[in-house]
């Protein structure tokens, strides 16, 4: 009782203690929590009433209290007050809950519409137009789940039911300098336009209602977004995103991937990493931020605003977009930024192109020269590859068509290029006994240990890898065996 007391007033809440002291009301203007308890002290319920709705039953309180998990309790409680932290009056405040309810309803009557009988939650986060939607419960908002790496898919399979979490956006209402013209009541009618969109009422004065407020998709922590995909969004919604600080989108990325637990200064400053990968020489990645002319641009997004809900599955494309590159971006780093043997590593820089599109070069494996993979980001499901090299080196025996199925399966930059350099080594090899033979022919005093030394080498190398024509490669239909292409290890 003690510390939901002391919890009301650090929220300025209101708190009441019932004549047997087996209940406590936390209470604001606008709505109310009751705390139901034993005697002895354990949390028997606790209910959450808005205005106009009968008090419903919140398990997730429930398990925080229970848990004796006072601080997310308190966040909890922060967040339904945000909900109501709009200028005006409790009648103007009711208005904008009831602006957020209509648009929950429209959302889930949207995720209804493009979910067949046997969908499942993996298909509805990477594939549905609306994600993979969960309806507000108590005190947590709606959210919609957008994303799964391949990695999260494989546990996912191998998991059934571990549900694992991938990345989501949280449904809210909040403060807004301009007045919008909200929707107070469901929009979506039954029937589909003719593109498989819903159909939406119009924004009539008895279907909306002008406020100070806007409903947002909120991130659980600010989201690197380059210039050109917050442009995007900002043209979609009419809306501007405000606060943002432009920076080089590299630079916010390796910000962004190792959160607090990485210094801020020594992110954007440190630009090389050391990635370990099974049966291979380690990998250095140089992350090239860009100059100001040449660079990606972004920023770190905490909110995206909005006052429509048929904005919503054209932002979560774009959101999939983004994190797509975010994703291979986030692969070639690594907590490892100082190596002691420097003896025996393959260099990458990645550097940034224009748009969606970044290039990894690195030294030929066979050649002179350098060599670089440019790889394009069409979208979440879709990216492109090209393979450059100096035409005086030998020819890598990798397709593009190859390099980017490779890259959709396993969203990873250091596999694909280990899955390169593998390839070079098996052509390496097979040269090398093509020639072992040449010359057994023209000299047969040639040892058969010296052949069968060398055949023995490139069974095991060509039994390591997998074939090198882009022909022979087909990918596993099954989810849970995400085969690297030529990289003997499953992901």
């Amino acid at each position: 009782m003690s510390r939901l007391e002391f919890l009301s007033k650090q929220r300025g809440l209101k708190s009441h203690i019932s004549p047997n002291g087996t209940a406590c009301y936390l209470t604001s203007d606008m709505f109310y929590v009751e705390v139901q308890l034993e005697k002895d002290g354990k949390v028997i319920d606790v209910k959450l009433a808005h205005p106009g709705e009968a008090p419903v039953v919140c398990d997730d309180l429930v398990q925080l209290l229970r848990m004796k998990n006072y601080d997310a309790f308190g966040k909890i409680l922060e967040g339904l007050l945000n909900l109501y932290q709009i200028p005006g009056n409790s009648d103007m405040k009711a208005k904008v809950y009831l602006a957020l309810q209509s648009l929950e309803k429209d959302l889930y009557s949207m995720s209804l519409l493009y979910r067949t009988q046997d969908v499942n939650r993996v298909t509805e986060v990477l594939h549905g137009k609306a994600g993979h939607l969960v309806q507000r419960t108590g005190g947590t908002p709606m959210n919609i789940e957008y994303y799964l790496s391949p990695y999260q898919v494989l546990e996912e399979e191998l998991n059934p039911g571990s549900q694992v979490c991938g990345t989501k956006v949280f449904v809210t209402v909040g403060s807004s300098n301009t007045t919008h013209k909200l929707p107070i009541s469901p929009l979506i009618v039954d029937s589909q336009a003719g593109d498989g969109n819903p159909a939406f009422l119009p924004l009539t004065d008895e279907l909306s209602m002008d406020l100070s407020a806007c409903f947002f998709l909120m991130f659980h922590q600010p989201f690197p977004m380059s210039s050109s995909s917050i442009q995007e969004i900002q043209k979609l919604t009419g809306i501007s995103i405000d606060g943002l600080k432009l920076a080089s989108l590299h630079a916010l990325i390796v910000q962004f991937t190792f959160n607090d637990e990485y210094k801020e200064d020594l992110a954007m400053n440190n630009s090389c990493f050391f990635v370990s990968l099974p049966d291979c020489l380690k990998h250095s990645y140089f992350i090239n931020k860009g100059t100001e002319k040449s660079g990606i641009t972004g920023a770190l997004v905490s909110k995206i605003p909005f006052t429509h809900p048929k904005c919503v599955p054209a932002i979560i494309e774009i959101l999939r977009h983004q994190v797509a590159y975010n994703t291979l971006i986030g692969s070639c780093l690594s907590e490892n930024t100082i190596n002691e043997d420097c003896s025996e590593l393959l260099y990458f820089e990645v550097s940034p192109q224009k748009g969606t599109s970044f290039s990894i070069s690195f030294q030929h494996p066979m050649g002179e020269s350098l060599a670089c993979v440019v790889v394009d980001v069409l979208s979440s499901r879709q990216i492109r590859c090209s393979l450059h090299t100096n035409p005086q080196d030998v020819t890598l025996n990798c397709c593009n068509d190859f390099i980017s199925r490779v890259m959709e399966r396993c969203m990873s930059v250091p596999l694909v290029m280990r899955a390169i350099f593998k390839n070079a080594v098996t052509m390496k090899v097979d040269g090398e006994i093509q020639n072992m033979e040449v010359i057994s022919e023209q000299n047969p005093e040639v040892t058969c240990k010296q052949t069968t030394s060398s055949n023995s080498t490139g069974a095991n190398i060509s039994g390591a890898s997998m074939q090198n024509s882009c022909d022979g490669m087909e990918a596993s239909s099954s989810t849970a065996s995400i085969e690297c292409a030529i990289c003997d290890i499953s992901v």
